[in-house]
């Protein structure tokens, strides 16, 4: 049971990551986007950050979100497994 919960919840942020970094290529400077790119930053930004530190931006394109996802993951599937 709770390592249903916790892999919905991981896969739940997962996707929050994503959609963060999709948002990020475009215009969110007003409206509705602006808001929902505000909230989806102060969830996401604080765990990309710790990737950002580690990883430079090469060529102008950050990757630490997309190493976030992988390594968000790898845990979650090791904990999963731990768990079940």
């Amino acid at each position: 049971m709770i390592a249903v919960i916790l892999g919905s919840l991981l896969n739940l942020y997962s996707l929050l990551v994503f959609i963060w970094a999709l948002m990020s290529w475009f215009d969110h400077s007003r409206g509705f986007l602006n808001d929902a790119y505000t909230v989806l930053n102060s969830l996401v930004e604080p765990y990309v950050k710790i990737f950002r530190r580690f990883i430079p931006p090469m060529g102008g394109m950050d990757f630490s979100a997309f190493v976030a996802l992988i390594v968000l993951q790898i845990v979650g599937q090791a904990l999963v497994r731990f768990l079940a």
